[in-house]
């Protein structure tokens, strides 16, 4: 019988090592797995790739860390891809002073690589930023009188998902903008992790609202809404 649900957070997180490439859904707080993001701070892993699309709102002085920050803090992270980061924020510090690894990739370009890995397709061109500091040391083609980007897929070792619902075969429906980058990374990791807000039996998940299908899906852990109890 084909179950993937997983009864702990210890359950869900085992595995992953050391130098893991790790992509992490979520637009702001939105959709994203937090309570994952928890249990991989707790598990250790470190010297990771993070792949997000932002790193992080700006703490004030003393105001205590938590999830993408507080991995970055803890110094796990060795190299973040992302659209957006912050100049004033921890991790645009941490950069400036060489601590850490920074790659800048335009939203919709992040969001086509690692769909590209997800679909077997290993580069693409784009002609989004063409002329700019994003095309050095990358190769560039005229199409129909457009400079085009080569970019490469973005694969991922794990990848940390948020789904509004999910049944035992690991079948995913997302909630209104919770959906964003996450049916995609489901796509690009060897290994993904969902949290799901509510499991459902086997067969009643309405077949045109599941947009991942289990295929793509190794573990699922429960994680009700608001509830910060979880079974560690």
């Amino acid at each position: 019988m084909i179950d993937k649900r997983v009864a702990s957070m210890a359950e869900a997180m085992a595995g992953i090592s050391d130098g893991s490439t790790v992509l992490m859904a979520g637009f702001g707080e939105v959709g994203a797995p937090q309570a994952l993001l928890d249990g991989l701070i707790e598990q250790g892993a470190k010297d990771l790739t993070l792949v997000v699309n932002s790193t992080g709102r700006v703490h004030k002085p003393g105001e205590p860390t938590s999830g993408i920050v507080r991995l970055i803090e803890l110094g796990r992270v060795r190299k973040v891809i992302t659209s957006f980061l912050r100049e004033h924020s921890l991790a645009g510090r941490l950069v400036r002073e060489g601590r850490m690894e920074a790659e800048v990739v335009p939203q919709g370009t992040l969001a086509e690589r690692m769909r590209a890995a997800g679909a077997g397709i290993p580069a693409f061109f784009t002609p989004t930023g063409a002329g700019t500091l994003v095309a050095e040391g990358k190769e560039v083609r005229d199409y129909d009188g457009k400079p085009c980007v080569l970019e490469r897929a973005l694969p991922g070792d794990v990848a940390l998902i948020e789904a509004w619902e999910a049944d035992r075969w690991g079948n995913l429906t997302f909630r209104e903008a919770g959906r964003n980058f996450n049916p995609i990374m489901a796509m690009a990791a060897k290994l993904t992790i969902v949290q799901a807000h509510h499991l459902r039996e086997l067969g009643t998940l309405e077949p045109n609202h599941i947009v991942t299908p289990g295929i793509f899906v190794h573990r699922v852990l429960h994680a009700p809404v608001g509830d910060p109890q979880l079974p560690r």
